[in-house]
């Protein structure tokens, strides 16, 4: 990768001029064996994902020209994320299929194995027995628990039984936010088919839900044991003291279902029509706390155990749009190689899943791995749970191919804790593993996934922020082996990014010293794969905080059309990545390197990564998350380090983003200096905020 002769030049001398004040110290790296950190192959280990879009999406990103922009980045392995599985919709991966209750087009969905027409675009459907008033798509849906209507309801999910996960009857609840604390002494809750037979109504002690001194309380009459059905109001004794979370917690269902219903999952579970919370009055009227109304915003917010995936032709949601497998694998942008495919678990059957392979099977399509669910941890269900349907996925997965590379649960975040959870092991992933190896089923883990977006908040000082994240990822990674999480499998970041917001942050300089950064650390560090979040062109928006400015995880911005127009930091940084600091393919070996310049600070603000790479030759990588300090660092190796060596700066020499609101776009913007120096003697000059790539051979 080489620049105009002209932009060489006038870089050149921003080198030498930012070069007077920079402190001096040494990169040191430790090629020895017991230096070796980990192995890696290029074209497995740096790659992107293809996400689901809003009505439209598929048709403006999958263009030629976009794909062409996409694949010169040079992230060649390719992840397929499952937007339907965050919006609370079963995903119709094939829009032929069939019903269980087809006369009706309603029920459980299974698309059609067989290979027909290819399919070019697919969608969600919302599930009309939906509990959650927040999903993690869309977010615009509502919970039937407090929507105002008797005539819907909430069902838990049936494969969650015995007849179907062949595992322990797993308890079933839903929780009301009651916005203000407060004392509750009154229930009311209007079953449906099947109602619940055993439960019980629970309050919250904690200050909050992440309060690690809460527990779940039962009122003193709020425990059922023969429950009959229809709508109960119960006295319950008051909370012992105000609380702003009610909970029903149900171990048994009645096993019935509504009239005319004949489809056995119709009678599994727990069903709920509406529930309400609160006190009765001085004249012994129930006056509720509970907000009802059939909106998002104007109802009380509910979360719920589990969803039944039933629903109708009716709830196809065009805003829940896929790519279609096999428009994806025609593409361009798997570049032959073998794909991460994803199959819902939390809301679909487990049968739909199951076909899905099968027509992978049968189009002959590479599959690297099958990564089960999307962010289960951000659904707010139980990791045991979610467990419980991993199982039950495996099973019916592996029946197909015992050579299917199965894994996950991609989560939302590698440290993301439980809520509302009395239990002093708070993590999800925890309670996940623990599930696992209860069931003496840990080996079904095939891999690890996690997302990882670090920040929340993308407003202040974001070099710091840059600087904080190594100890962040370096945290994340020990306690997910102290979880049990095995080592001997592949982990994967399955997407990253700056933040799960968009802000001016993820268009800026920081976005390439955060990229390279996670890359560098994550394999580095025994890491597999990386995918980046973001490979398609985007708009600069704002969604989160205003003082975050507008940006986007994106490699280019894009026209009106959604057509690629100008590269960002992120699609310079994903060069540099592929074809400066390793070579496209084969393997390469990272080895341990740190920076000493006497100021412990300097070796936080700056860090090395060093590749061995398939051509003899040393790659390495600084990352300087300092915004005001340059450095002279003088490459110790243990080795003669032979010329040429080919020196690549990216920095702000190269780089600015022009904040202006939605109308943002990049003002300089040029690749990444690059110069030859024919006898190199170890001294590498680092800009402030910068990233720097030195390629030489060392013997």
């Amino acid at each position: 990768m080489r620049t105009p002769r002209l932009a060489l030049c006038a870089a050149a001398l921003v080198l030498v001029a930012s070069a007077a004040p920079a402190a001096t110290g040494r990169l040191i790296v430790d090629l020895s064996p017991t230096g070796l950190r980990n192995t890696i192959r290029t074209e497995q280990a740096l790659g992107a994902g293809i996400d689901g879009s809003w009505r439209g999406g598929v048709d403006r990103l999958l263009t030629p020209g976009n794909v062409a922009a996409m694949s010169s980045a040079g992230l060649a392995p390719l992840t397929y994320r499952l937007r339907t599985e965050l919006g609370i919709a079963a995903w119709h991966w094939n829009p032929v299929g069939a019903w269980s209750d087809p006369g009706r087009q309603q029920g459980y969905w299974t698309s059609s194995d067989r290979p027909g027409a290819p399919i070019q675009t697919s969608w969600g459907y919302d599930l009309p027995r939906r509990g959650d008033t927040l999903d993690m798509a869309n977010n615009t849906r509502w919970s039937m628990l407090d929507d105002g209507d008797p005539a819907t309801f909430w069902k838990s999910n049936p494969y969650l039984d015995p007849r179907y996960s062949h595992a322990t009857a797993r308890p079933q609840w839903f929780i009301l936010e009651l916005g203000e604390r407060q004392v509750v002494d009154t229930a009311q809750i209007a079953w449906g088919e099947p109602y619940a037979t055993r439960y019980k109504v629970q309050y919250w002690t904690g200050a909050d839900e992440y309060d690690a001194h809460g527990r779940w309380e039962t009122f003193p009459h709020g425990e059922v044991r023969d429950g009959h059905g229809g709508t109960a109001r119960l006295d319950l004794g008051p909370s012992a003291r105000p609380t702003a979370f009610v909970r029903v917690f149900m171990a048994q269902g009645s096993d019935t279902a509504p009239a005319g219903a004949d489809d056995p999952r119709d009678r599994i579970g727990v069903a709920v029509r509406e529930a309400g919370f609160g006190r009765r009055g001085p004249d012994g009227a129930f006056v509720d706390a509970v907000r009802h109304a059939a909106s998002h915003d104007g109802q009380s917010i509910a979360h719920v155990s589990s969803t039944d995936p039933w629903h109708r032709a009716s709830d196809k949601n065009l805003d829940l749009e896929q790519a279609g497998l096999d428009r994806v694998f025609a593409s361009g942008l798997t570049h032959g190689l073998p794909v991460m495919v994803p199959v819902g678990v939390l809301y679909d059957a487990p049968e739909n899943a199951a076909a899905e392979i099968r027509y992978l099977r049968a189009r002959h399509y590479p599959i690297a791995r099958v990564e089960l669910g999307e962010e289960p941890d951000g659904q707010y269900v139980d990791g045991e749970d979610y467990g419980a349907l991993y199982l039950e996925t495996v099973d019916l997965l592996h029946a197909i191919d015992r050579r299917l590379v199965l894994g996950g649960p991609s989560l939302q975040s590698g440290l993301s804790d439980t809520w509302l959870d009395p239990d002093p092991d708070r993590s999800w992933n925890s309670h996940f593993i623990r599930y696992l190896k209860a069931r003496h089923r840990l080996a079904d883990l095939g891999f690890f996934s996690f997302e990882h977006y670090p920040f929340d908040d993308i407003c202040g000082d974001i070099y710091g922020k840059l600087v904080a994240q190594s100890g962040l990822m370096a945290r994340l990674m020990d306690r997910v082996r102290k979880e049990g999480v095995p080592t001997t499998i592949p982990w994967h970041i399955a997407e990253y990014g700056f933040s799960a917001f968009s802000g001016r942050a993820e268009a800026e300089l920081p976005s390439a010293l955060l990229m390279a950064n996670i890359a560098g650390q994550f394999l580095t560090a025994g890491g597999d794969g990386a995918y980046l979040f973001g490979y398609g062109p985007n708009e600069p928006v704002n969604q989160h905080q205003p003082c975050a400015g507008y940006g986007n995880l994106m490699l280019f911005t894009a026209d009106e059309a959604g057509q690629a127009v100008a590269s960002t930091p992120t699609f310079q940084t994903a060069r540099l990545l592929t074809g400066a600091w390793l070579q496209p393919t084969g393997p390469h070996r990272l080895y341990a390197a740190r920076v000493d310049t006497g100021d412990p600070r300097d070796a936080d603000a700056v860090k090395a990564f060093v590749a061995l790479r398939p051509d003899g030759r040393l790659g390495v990588m600084i990352v300087n998350r300092d915004p005001k300090r340059a450095f002279t660092l003088y490459l110790a190796a243990g080795r003669a380090l032979l010329g040429p060596a080919e020196l690549w700066s990216y920095s702000a020499a190269q780089y600015e983003w022009i904040d202006a609101g939605p109308q943002s776009h990049p003002g300089r913007n040029l690749p990444p200096a690059h110069v030859s120096q024919p006898a190199f003697d170890g001294r590498i000059e680092v800009l402030p905020a910068s990233l720097t790539v030195v390629v030489v051979r060392a013997r």
